[in-house]
């Protein structure tokens, strides 16, 4: 693989002001030999100018977070990431590439979770070019092979998890959305390593279940929540009947048979697990 391998270049300004001098000195030097009509100086001064004006083309510039990969006849021979004028041999080829932070957001995929059930899902990638000589020369356009294996990658992390959790202490795309994105984050990051590019950040902007089984599913979550919110109120009521009959029985306040017992348990369970307010029936006669 090609790696980047960091070029220290001349300065630019140094080089302006020498290759000023040369010049005027060509300058100069032409006119006094057409004066003089000496041939010979004329064409060693014409050369020497050619050659002045080729070093011109050896300037280029290196903007703040960019840098310029250097080529020599197609053969990779280093970058330069310092920005400033510089100046290196005028037959190298110089390429420019961005190192900026970046991002994009993938478009609206549909998948199949976990549990099989179809979903829409998008995601976006927060990404930089961290080796520039990987990234020109390992693929063939890095900015392209960033969006395609992210939406693979995005396809793949959506299939290990459903949409909802259905088991106590499970994974899922809908509520343990910070992990769902550093896996998605390490997923992508494992597919662009060869790019040259490092994944800052990935997470999902984008979730839902796809119109044709939305409603389906709605209906599903709000029977879920049904169910646990029932648990819980029932577990609170057999805790709160075990309370009252334990402390009746510390207390030593009434004696109950086990009939008695079942029969204030079930109007107990009645009056905390009814919707509605309960009306109670007072006994003034005997228990019995």
């Amino acid at each position: 693989m090609i790696r980047e391998v960091e070029r220290k270049a001349t300065s630019g300004l140094l080089m302006v002001f020498v290759l000023l001098v040369l010049t005027a000195l060509c300058v100069y030097g032409f006119v006094g030999a057409a004066q003089a009509q000496d041939g010979g100086r004329i064409a060693v001064i014409a050369t020497a100018f050619v050659v002045i004006m080729v070093c011109w083309g050896g300037l280029f510039t290196v903007q703040p977070n960019e840098a310029k990969a250097l080529q020599f006849f197609g053969e990779y021979t280093g970058t330069v990431r310092a920005p400033g004028l510089w100046w290196m041999n005028p037959f190298y080829t110089k390429k420019g590439i961005s190192l900026r932070v970046r991002n994009f957001e993938t478009p609206k995929l549909k998948v199949n979770d976990h549990s099989s059930n179809p979903i829409e899902i998008a995601a976006v990638v927060v990404w930089q070019v961290v080796d520039s000589a990987e990234a020109l020369f390992e693929v063939d356009s890095y900015t392209d092979y960033v969006k395609v294996q992210s939406e693979s990658a995005l396809r793949g992390v959506a299939n290990q998890f459903p949409y909802d959790a259905h088991q106590e202490g499970q994974m899922s795309l809908s509520t343990h959305t910070h992990e769902v994105a550093e896996k998605l984050r390490g997923e992508i990051q494992d597919r662009l390593a060869k790019a040259g590019v490092k994944v800052l950040e990935a997470r999902i902007s984008h979730l839902a279940y796809v119109p044709e089984i939305a409603g389906v599913m709605l209906r599903r979550q709000q029977a879920t929540a049904v169910i646990a919110a029932r648990q819980k109120i029932v577990d609170g009521a057999v805790g709160m009947v075990q309370a009252a009959l334990e402390q009746l029985s510390a207390k030593e306040i009434v004696h109950l048979d086990e009939e008695r017992k079942a029969s204030m348990v079930s109007n107990l369970l009645v009056v905390l697990c009814s919707e509605q307010s309960t009306t109670p029936v007072v006994n003034a006669g005997s228990l019995y």
